[in-house]
């Protein structure tokens, strides 16, 4: 096995027999040694295949600044993540779970804890990367003492979530894409309005419905569970929201055959109310 590239004096790049990029990991494995050289297979401690272009680059920039500790980690929730999901996960993930981990753990060692706007959703309706996510969390903290919470899973399960729609999955990508403007579409039509592209309530908007989308797409249905009364409420206290979100449920039965439930609802139009409040309370105030 040669060595195709240095990474940093614990990992490299080579070749499988298929000829396939691999990354190559162990204690000293590159220490004084450079491109040509043969591995010293006495020290190999993991390998794993890179099917996709450019990753071993920016793992190769990711290293300059970041451990292979974090490489390491993420290598080893990955690899449990493919033993649960039923799904490819995308090469990237090795680099932006890498990224994640080197950022999330030195904010925690300086005491900075950061809430996932989106804990509650990514729980509810990614049950699985979720569960993957909890158990990353255990691995996390058996390799470095940290205890990190449940909003650092909600990051984690979606990385997972997002890798659907990267790589090789570029149909699915358009397939969301396309679903999420027509959604958008409804929204500014029935508000007549430009929405605030700039707001963080808007970037939640857009993630949820990417989420929506992905759900569709991964022909995940949800069970009818939401509490009446709460729908209620929200449909009367938001009516105008309410009647946005029948709107985008009309389009989606018609052109997906897709019939969304009240729980669903209720998280449309409060995602609604909010990326169009700051609009309605200046039209309240002419």
């Amino acid at each position: 096995m040669e060595i195709k590239k240095v990474l940093n004096n614990n990992v490299i790049l080579s070749e499988d027999a298929n000829n396939q990029e691999i990354v190559v990991m162990g204690r000293g494995l590159a220490f004084q040694k450079k491109v040509g050289d043969m591995v010293d297979l006495s020290k190999v401690e993991k390998t794993f295949v890179l099917e996709k272009q450019g990753v071993s680059d920016k793992l190769a920039d990711l290293l300059a600044d970041a451990s292979e500790l974090y490489l390491d980690i993420a290598y080893k929730i990955l690899t449990y993540a493919k033993s649960q999901l039923s799904y490819k996960l995308d090469d990237y993930l090795y680099v932006a779970l890498t990224d994640h981990l080197s950022f999330a753990i030195s904010r925690h060692k300086q005491g900075i804890e950061l809430k996932n706007a989106l804990l509650w959703e990514i729980r509810k309706y990614y049950k699985q990367e979720f569960k993957v996510a909890l158990k990353a969390l255990e691995i996390i903290e058996s390799e470095t003492n940290v205890k990190l919470g449940e909003d650092e899973a909600a990051s984690i399960a979606l990385h997972l979530v997002n890798s659907q729609l990267t790589g090789e999955n570029v149909e699915a990508a358009v397939h969301v894409t396309k679903m999420v403007n027509s959604i958008l579409s409804i929204v500014k039509y029935h508000f007549n309005m430009t929405l605030d592209e700039t707001s963080i309530n808007y970037e939640r908007f857009l993630t949820h419905l990417r989420f929506f989308a992905l759900r569709y797409l991964r022909k995940e249905k949800t069970e009818e569970e939401a509490d009446v009364f709460l729908f209620e409420q929200v449909k009367n206290k938001y009516d105008n929201a309410y009647q946005c979100t029948e709107k985008i449920a009309n389009f989606v039965r018609k052109t997906y055959n897709w019939e969304i439930t009240n729980d669903d609802k209720i998280y449309l139009i409060i995602h609604i109310q909010r990326v169009t409040n700051r609009h309605e309370w200046n039209e309240q105030k002419k």
